[in-house]
């Protein structure tokens, strides 16, 4: 059996750590809030339904009145997507093999959520739904995308800790 790299060897694998962190944050701040309330007020006092209502307003209607579908995405993202990117974070750093199958199912699930639902909506859905703020949507959502793809590519072969990238 080969040994696993320790990840001072794996290098690229911080770079998981952190994205997959910071996907949890987000997912417990934006999509956690529109699960969970619904259209956004924006007289809200709360600090994190006012983060979500700027980012929305003039760039994604989708989440500022979310329809039922998306609140059902949303959900999705805040409640089992959120506690796997711990599990993802723990086992880039504890280098857990077996977390390979489950990885590659994220990483096709959200992919696809997110790709081609949420991004075929926000570019050629119904007029109310479409993103109006290109140049600020794309750079905040793309990772969404790009990273699951990234993670798949990583996880492409089995035991995928006993070697870089």
């Amino acid at each position: 059996m080969i040994a696993n790299l320790p990840l001072s060897q794996r290098r690229f694998d911080y770079f998981f750590i952190v994205m997959f962190s910071l996907f949890f944050i987000t997912s417990m701040i934006s999509d956690m809030v529109p699960t969970l309330m619904g259209d956004l007020d924006p007289a809200s006092t709360n600090v994190f339904v006012q983060m979500n209502y700027n980012y929305a307003k003039g760039c994604d209607p989708l989440f500022l009145t979310p329809p039922i579908w998306m609140r059902f995405v949303t959900g999705l993202s805040a409640f089992a997507y959120g506690p796997f990117y711990l599990v993802l974070v723990w086992a880039f750093i504890k280098g857990i093999n077996r977390i390979q199958v489950p990885a590659i199912i994220y990483g096709t699930a959200i992919s696809v959520i997110t790709g081609i639902v949420v991004f075929g909506v926000e570019f050629f859905g119904e007029p109310q739904w479409r993103c109006q703020n290109i140049g600020k949507f794309l750079p905040l959502n793309s990772p969404y995308v790009l990273i699951p793809i990234l993670l798949i590519i990583r996880m492409r072969k089995e035991m995928p800790f006993t070697r870089k990238f």
